[in-house]
């Protein structure tokens, strides 16, 4: 019987340990993958002066597990390299430090643009003013909410960018005249942007991929320069593209950031159209 009552110990005991619930799954945690981010704006601004990579999680510590980062948001504002001492003294900070599942694709540091020609040096980043941080972040929860991203195609601008493309298309209602003071693009307090999907396969028309994920149809491209590409234009503008296009207005207004009526990929910060000095910082 003593040894009886031994052996039933310790199955009691098993049966005690085997029955407490199991640890969570980190991953399991994270905000699923459907609901990956994606965000999206005027006359052509977004080319006017004043209106106009892989994220991995952190690495593991000993001790007890902790929930992951969602896989949309794991980039941390430490991946991010800080920015030069001039874009730091005139208030410039990147965008990833905000709004992390951000999608860069700066059109001005390729040849994909209405230019033809790269004018952002390799490695250019979107750079914006502080003061549009907080909007940009409540727009992006918003739609990452909506299992959208944010595309960002241009940030702040540098002076001698707006002179060149002045150059290119001297026409005022598309291209702002440059000047000797900053505003919008020029002064970091407005951004060129689009909306996209989470991470699709096969179904997305390989023209709208960009870096794994599919940019929702917003009835024109960058730099369009025609009436289509106005924020409120309705012919030869499809209901689902003015319904994309509302969407991302709206997510922007809830964040105190409006749309140019000229573009509807580009939108104003607060203090856009105040003239200030050029910022004179490199966009990388």
């Amino acid at each position: 019987m003593a040894r009886f009552g031994w052996v039933l110990a310790l199955l009691l005991v098993a049966a005690g340990c085997t029955s407490r619930p199991a640890a969570e799954d980190p991953v399991s945690l994270g905000a699923p993958a459907s609901a990956a981010p994606a965000s999206t704006s005027a006359p052509a601004s977004s080319v006017a002066a004043g209106t106009t990579a892989s994220s991995s999680s952190a690495p593991r510590t000993t001790g007890p597990a902790r929930p992951s980062a969602s896989p949309s948001t794991s980039r941390t504002v430490a991946q991010v390299p800080p920015v030069s001492a001039k874009a730091r003294a005139v208030g410039l900070v990147d965008i990833r430090t905000v709004v992390p599942d951000a999608v860069i694709d700066l059109r001005y540091a390729t040849s994909n643009n209405f230019v033809g020609v790269r004018m952002y040096p390799v490695g250019a980043r979107c750079l914006v003013h502080e003061s549009m941080a907080p909007g940009l972040k409540a727009a992006a929860d918003r739609l990452r909410r909506q299992g959208l991203v944010v595309v960002f195609w241009d940030c702040y601008r540098p002076h001698a960018v707006q002179e060149r493309m002045f150059q290119e298309v001297p026409d005022p209602n598309w291209v702002a005249r440059p000047g000797p003071y900053a505003t919008s693009h020029e002064a970091g307090r407005s951004v060129d942007i689009t909306l996209a999907k989470g991470r699709t396969g096969s179904a997305c028309p390989a023209a709208q991929r960009v870096q794994g994920h599919c940019v929702l149809d917003m009835g024109t491209g960058f730099d369009d320069f025609t009436a289509r590409a106005h924020a409120y234009a309705t012919s030869g503008v499809s209901s689902v593209a003015q319904a994309n296009r509302a969407r991302l207005r709206s997510a922007m207004n809830a964040g105190g950031i409006t749309v140019y009526s000229g573009e509807w990929w580009h939108f104003n910060g607060p203090g856009s159209g105040v003239r200030r000095p050029h910022l004179n910082a490199p966009v990388d």
